[in-house]
């Protein structure tokens, strides 16, 4: 049985995809379900956030997005038994690859799936799902009337950010890096009120933003990315045509949530100097920080809910409801076999692709 690992150079930080000979999986014991994987989601690996938890193996599983049938459950499962169909989120200190045939998880990292949503809908939504539910529920506290700006919308998890948003009940406002993005964004014209083209690098994001909300600005912004110097000091074309942070800044309404994936933002409570009652908050990254938040809440326990179930299962059990019902329309492209799975996770991890790449097995 192979499965497939990465390896990080000592010298630098370039990454090599390999399949390896993995020994049988041992007798399921407690808590655990063995399960055999029917879909697994590519996304990026970040060495920096594995470095900061001091995870780093020689060799370390790749894919964590799974769905698939229960072969076998621990003695102390209560949960599931053998037959069911589930999809989860492997842990970061798994020792299993998603890409692999079969993989023992804890029953608390896995929800039932649906009976209407397919294996490759179920691995490549779950884990956009959780992030959009983090960035716009537990994070920037959405409600309905609210106004919401999801920057690059056609990507994964913009597409389910907007569809979550819509969902409930807010004006979403989206911006497009190309032409094909701003196509794509149109399919979905009756969720966004406004798409912002940016592919030029003339759009004005704010002086949009500030149009369509009659100079209130927005109460939410999800970027994907920001630029924190000036447009001749960044290194690449693709950092040029975010917004700067004062931008953000800008098109925010007072008492604004801001959400970034740009980690070296300062994260802070702001007050304006000019407008006193303007209070800007800053929310925590959710690109890599949200990977440790759930890591520690299920290790540790940490925020129970009712009949024991944690917020991150609710969570999980809300995606797969939301998939079933047609609120999620994730973008997915085509699956692929388990043999194309080293070269699809290399451009993966160099963030080439536009679509979820999904592994079918």
């Amino acid at each position: 049985m192979k499965g497939l690992y990465f390896q990080q150079s000592s010298t630098s930080e370039e990454i090599t995809f390999v399949f390896q000979e993995r020994e049988n999986l041992p007798v399921t014991e407690d808590n655990y379900v063995k399960l055999q994987v029917k879909a697994c989601a590519l996304s990026q690996i970040n060495t920096k956030l594995l470095a900061e938890m001091k995870m780093e193996k020689d060799f370390f599983p790749v894919g964590r997005e799974v769905a698939g049938i229960v072969l076998d459950v621990g003695s102390k499962v209560s949960f599931f038994q053998p037959g069911d169909e589930v999809a989860g989120i492997l842990p970061l200190d798994s020792e299993d690859p998603g890409l692999c045939e079969a993989v023992q998880v804890h029953e608390h990292y896995l929800v039932h799936k649906p009976e209407k949503v397919t294996w490759t809908e179920a691995a490549g939504t779950i884990r956009d799902g959780v992030r959009a539910y983090t960035a716009l529920h537990y994070l920037s506290h959405l409600s309905p009337g609210k106004s919401v700006l999801i920057m690059d919308g056609a990507s994964a998890l913009g597409t389910i950010a907007i569809q979550l948003a819509h969902h409930r009940g807010a004006k979403v406002i989206s911006t497009a890096c190309s032409l094909e993005d701003k196509q794509c964004l149109e399919r979905f014209r009756s969720s966004i009120a406004r798409v912002i083209d940016v592919s030029n690098g003339k759009a004005q994001v704010a002086e949009s933003c500030l149009e369509e909300t009659g100079g209130l600005g927005v109460d939410i912004v999800l970027d994907a990315g920001v630029r924190l110097y000036n447009k001749d000091d960044e290194p690449t074309v693709k950092l040029q045509l975010l917004p700067h942070k004062h931008d953000i800044i800008t098109l925010l309404g007072v008492g604004g949530h801001w959400v970034t994936t740009e980690e070296n933002l300062q994260q802070l409570i702001i007050l304006c100097a000019f407008y006193p009652s303007w209070i800007l908050q800053i929310a925590t990254a959710f690109s890599s920080r949200e990977q440790r938040w759930l890591s520690l809440m299920m290790k540790f326990g940490i925020c129970q809910m009712y009949n024991r179930e944690s917020i991150f299962l609710r969570i999980l059990k809300d995606v797969m409801e939301k998939l079933s019902t047609g609120v999620f329309r994730p973008q997915l492209d085509e699956p692929i076999p388990l043999y194309e799975a080293k070269v699809t996770m290399e451009v993966v991890q160099k963030n080439q692709g536009r679509k979820k790449q999904v592994v079918q097995f």
